[in-house]
């Protein structure tokens, strides 16, 4: 194989996960890749289809032909027990399109007013597109209850409502960067796709 890196556009248009994104797996995947912002010029990929899967394959997919490189993307949706698996998803467009974290965040607590039961999880699927249409695929779930109100002011989306299992009580808001990618359901599903991009440039 070439020692030349592999360059990798980061397909999401969101800021705040691109920088999840890099943070977690720039150190990880080494020499072997180059991450690339998205171009400017590359419209932003309707994510349509009904699973997450479905929504990553799908912008890195359309990432890859406008830029003629390589993807990485993923989708991630918070999903609630008691609200059979919402906002699942829609987790981003949980309050409809154009919301805000807030007001995702205060949608959720409103649907959980008085439920007792607040068991759900985070999950995230990261797909790599290489070369020749070959596609990786990674998931990464992490477990935990909603809280009742927000807590901390790090991480976006729905991080100071989510309290992860083994976080110490913690909610992902007020965790340090890397505490919370060493058990998020992105860096879960990110760290184990590196692994997978990595032997498959025979790095």
């Amino acid at each position: 194989m070439s020692g030349e890196p592999l360059e990798l556009v980061v397909a999401s248009a969101n800021g705040d996960k691109v920088a999840e994104i890099v943070e977690i797996i720039g150190d990880e995947l080494g020499g072997a890749v180059r991450l690339v912002a998205r171009p400017s010029h590359v419209p932003d990929v309707e994510e349509s289809e009904p699973t997450l899967e479905g929504n990553a394959r799908v912008k890195a997919r359309a990432v890859s032909a406008a830029t003629g490189l390589g993807a990485l993307a993923d989708d991630s949706g918070l999903e609630v027990d008691a609200l059979g698996g919402a906002p699942g998803v829609r987790s981003a467009r949980y309050a409809g399109d154009g919301a805000s974290y807030a007001d995702n965040v205060a949608m959720l607590l409103g649907a959980l007013t008085g439920v007792l039961d607040r068991r759900a999880r985070f999950r995230t699927v990261a797909v790599a597109r290489l070369g020749e249409g070959r596609e990786l695929v990674c998931e990464g779930t992490v477990a935990g209850v909603i809280a009742p109100a927000p807590r901390g002011t790090r991480g976006f989306g729905y991080d100071p409502v989510f309290v992860p299992d083994g976080g110490d009580g913690r909610t992902f808001g007020e965790m340090e960067a890397a505490e919370k990618h060493a058990i998020s359901a992105r860096g879960r599903a990110f760290r184990a796709l590196a692994t997978l991009v990595k032997g498959e440039l025979g790095r």
